[in-house]
């Protein structure tokens, strides 16, 4: 018989990995903070850094915007558009630096048709669909599971397409990371030590999507292991 045991398993993994994000962001912010307190030798705010990195890979087309928030920097590819958050957009400050080169990381995938990013901007209607719904399906399909297995079977394949969205993120991300870092150290932006608190800011960063990949995986398995004991019944 299907074990009841298993949902409250999900409920726990979804409270660890919860958890465990929640240390990885406020360990991300800790670094940040740090970093926002060591001045860069060039001395570039984080929007000079952003435009100058964005000449220098020949892209025109993409400005540099102020947004609100704290830490809420990204690239919008609809509105052509770097976002900084004020911190980065006029921090003259490791931290600044390294941010908005890894923003700017990404205008230069979609210049040079990074097929990953590619790849992960064609999932992104199917995952704003998915995501709106896939906990209800879930939760009913496994009420219903003896009833309905098909139902589950339909919220796995949903939270499928948000799993593969998320671990696709995962190179997306290491690689404009790895594209802003090596434009820093060429460029002389940052140096020596700066470099390497550079990197160390970005990895952090980077933790936080290595945890919802492996966070989703599991859970994902955990569901697929709901299913196969439903239909064994």
């Amino acid at each position: 018989m299907f074990s009841p045991m298993i949902s409250p398993a999900i409920t726990l993994t979804s409270i660890a990995f919860l958890v465990i994000g929640m240390l990885v962001s406020w360990r991300l912010k800790s670094k940040f903070k740090e970093f926002s307190l060591v001045p860069t030798s060039s001395g570039l705010s984080g929007r000079e850094v952003a435009e100058k990195m964005l000449r220098d890979n020949g892209i025109t087309d993409v400005r540099v915007t102020l947004s609100e928030g704290f830490l809420s920097d990204h690239f919008n590819p609809a509105t052509k558009t770097v976002a900084l958050s004020p911190d980065v957009y006029e921090g003259r400050s490791v931290a600044a630096a390294a941010v908005a080169a890894h923003e700017c990381g990404h205008a230069v995938q979609y210049a040079t048709n990074y097929p990953w990013i590619a790849l992960r901007s064609k999932l992104v209607p199917a995952v704003q669909f998915s995501s709106s719904i896939v906990p209800w399906v879930l939760m009913i399909g496994v009420l219903l599971i003896n009833a309905f297995p098909a139902l589950l079977l339909g919220g796995i394949i949903l939270f499928g397409v948000t799993t593969l969205f998320s671990i696709i993120t995962l190179p997306v991300e290491f690689d404009a990371s790895r594209r802003g870092l090596a434009w820093l150290e060429s460029t002389n932006i940052t140096r020596g030590r700066e470099q390497e608190q550079a990197k160390d800011a970005l990895k952090w960063a980077a933790m936080t999507y290595v945890i919802a990949a492996i966070s989703s995986l599991v859970i994902l398995i955990q569901y697929i292991m709901i299913y196969a004991g439903g239909r064994r019944d």
